[in-house]
């Protein structure tokens, strides 16, 4: 079945009889050519593009809860691609222009808005750092410019433009960034990947890899044993769990980074806003929604929810910035596991593992390059050689020094 507004009109006046389940609910086969474990974003959008780009046939995801209910469905829901190094900012370009044509791709409504994203400016030393991350921007490709205090104030006049520490001073504006629904991209992927033959398996949990002679078999899984010739692993803040129990240990760290919806509003906040004197960002979803966040907690841990030191802080940055906030009430929170890596930059590559393959290490990035993530991996898959815009996402950089570290804060994962 294809989405349309025609068969939206037809099925609202037969009674909305026709509609069919997005997906289908298969058994597990006994082998598969790719297994991909997680029902995540990435694992969805790998399996998608496995099939459709790469004529990938007898592939499954397998999820051991249910699609949606992972880091996919936990967070913020933006996208952007202003980042500054090489090794990331033609990676995340390809993804901004993966998720414009998005919608039309996978037949689906993700709700995809190019509202515009501005990271403001609050000393003269950051005006630098900025321009140079907006010149780095254009040189790959992607959209950037400098905003002034005349400019912004214009847009959102009720910035606190003039507090005595944090005064605005301008901005860096991408305006082909934006929001996406979070939840109907897990949808859009599941229901694409279905329709070219992928067995999304739900409720199967792997407890194990069955590894002979140095190769990788299959996997166990609380459904019984399932062979594959290739088994990727797209499973985020659970990384770290899971390929320990191929005798991994990777250079990653598990934190929970909380995020915050309040009361439904008036359209009041036209893009997205980061506050460039704390961590605290913000957007309105299309149900009137504040949705923001901040920092990660500063502790290990694999809990869906956070502590309220987090709280405060995220609190503070927000009404510093945004005073108004202060009368608006808090409508519901939540957390996301963080697989953080040691420089702050992902991982797509193959493990030393004959037939298993990772794809983790997202940080905060995780869902905007949800596109490119799954596009890259499925190329590794399918070609076992990295996409032209993922070479320097490899497990021996940190070995050899090639370190891909976009804040400039060494190997501490929890500052990035």
């Amino acid at each position: 079945m294809r989405y349309s507004g025609f068969k939206v009109i037809k099925e609202a006046l037969t009674g909305h009889r026709g509609w069919t389940p997005a997906w289908r609910d298969p058994a597990p086969q006994a082998e598969y050519d790719v297994i991909i474990i997680g029902g995540g974003g990435h694992g969805l959008a790998t399996a998608y593009y496995l099939a459709k780009e790469f004529g990938g046939t007898r592939i499954a995801v397998l999820e051991k809860g249910w699609i949606g209910g992972g880091n996919v469905g936990r967070n913020t829901t933006i996208i952007r691609s202003n980042y500054l190094l090489d090794g990331n900012e033609p990676f995340y370009e390809f993804s901004l222009k993966l998720w414009e044509g998005l919608e039309q791709d996978f037949n689906y409504n993700a709700m995809v808005s190019q509202r515009g994203i501005l990271n403001l400016i609050h000393t003269d030393a950051q005006r630098d750092a900025f321009t140079r991350r907006g010149n780095g921007m254009i040189l790959n490709g992607a959209d950037a410019e400098l905003l002034s205090v005349e400019q912004i104030r214009k847009r959102y006049p009720f910035l606190n433009f003039n507090d005595a520490r944090f005064p605005i001073k301008g901005g860096l504006a991408q305006h082909r960034g934006g929001t996406v629904r979070h939840d109907a991209v897990a949808w859009g992927y599941a229901r694409g990947a279905d329709q070219r033959g992928v067995d999304i398996i739900q409720n199967c949990e792997v407890t194990g890899f069955r590894i002979e002679n140095g190769v990788c078999k299959g996997v166990e899984t609380s459904r019984g044993f399932i062979a594959a010739k290739k088994v990727g692993c797209a499973v985020a803040g659970s990384s770290g769990r899971l390929m320990a129990k191929a005798g991994m240990r990777l250079p990653i760290e598990s934190h929970v980074l909380q995020a915050f919806v309040s009361e439904g509003l008036k359209p009041v906040l036209p893009g997205v806003i980061t506050f460039g004197a704390g961590h605290f960002y913000c957007s309105q979803s299309d149900k009137g929604g504040l949705v923001f966040g901040g920092d990660i907690d500063g502790y290990n841990s694999y809990a869906q929810r956070g502590n309220l030191p987090v709280v405060e802080d995220v609190a503070e940055g927000g009404m510093a910035l945004f005073p108004g906030l202060g009368r608006v009430r808090l409508l519901r929170m939540w957390g996301g596991i963080m697989d953080m890596s040691m420089d702050g930059s992902p991982i797509i590559d193959r493990t030393h593992i004959e037939g298993l393959y990772f794809n983790g290490g997202w940080c905060y990035g995780g869902f905007k390059a949800t596109p490119a993530s799954g596009w890259c991996f499925a190329h590794l898959l399918a070609t076992d050689a990295p996409h032209p815009v993922a070479t320097a996402y490899r497990f021996d950089r940190f070995e050899k020094g090639r370190m891909i570290d976009e804040k400039g804060m060494g190997a501490q994962p929890n500052l990035h």
